[in-house]
């Protein structure tokens, strides 16, 4: 089973458990908010641009209260069932490039938007799928004004981008990702020089 499909699972489960108002990482969204985005990434392609594109907004935030409305169960079993059969997600090494970090991520936005999280226990397949998709999240950081090195406690690096100054990153994998997806609420070391430091957490991370 794919990182994608295992992290569906969990996050459908986390979202039953915490119910549709619990506080995400994701700034002014609660629970519901967050399945409603990824009912609308995943189900209404057409309206998911939406999500990127400025301009389009308003329809993705229009297909968002369809699903916000919906209730709550019937919203997380569709959610679980995955998407249509039409959909290129149906497709394993879609489904596995495109939604296994994306699911991750979003099941820490649930998990960590309350005090006192810890993060989970390092997970052998797990945590080798997400260094992967560290080092191909690491684009995310190339806004950076100074170099970026990802690092893990295994010893294992990747370059992001070379530059004036150099920071690395260090953490388990699983950090190392949502470190570039911009979340704050993480459990990374940053070691480089101080003003260094400072540039890369103040330049845009994620998407």
């Amino acid at each position: 089973m794919s990182l994608a499909s295992r992290e569906r699972a969990a996050l459908s489960d986390e979202l039953l458990r915490v119910g549709p108002d619990r506080p995400t990482l994701c700034e002014g969204w609660a629970t519901r908010d967050l399945l409603a985005h990824l009912l609308v990434r995943e189900r209404q392609p057409h309206a998911a641009a939406g999500i990127l594109i400025s301009a389009l907004a308003p329809v993705a935030e229009r297909a968002m209260d369809g699903y916000r409305e919906m209730p709550w169960d019937e919203a997380v079993a569709l959610f679980r069932g995955g998407p249509q059969s039409w959909s290129p997600f149906r497709f394993e090494r879609v489904d596995a490039a495109a939604n296994g970090a994306e699911f991750f991520v979003h099941h820490e936005d649930v998990r960590r938007g309350a005090p006192g999280w810890e993060p989970r226990e390092p997970d052998e397949e797990r945590d080798a799928e997400l260094w992967a998709g560290a080092r191909r999240m690491g684009m995310l950081l190339r806004r950076s004004p100074v170099g970026v090195v990802l690092a893990r406690p295994s010893g294992e690096r990747h370059v992001v981008k070379t530059g004036p100054g150099a920071v690395t990153v260090s953490g388990e994998p699983g950090e190392l990702v949502l470190f570039a997806f911009g979340r704050d609420a993480v459990r990374v070391d940053l070691q480089g020089e101080p003003g260094d430091i400072e540039a890369l957490t103040a330049s845009p991370r994620g998407v």
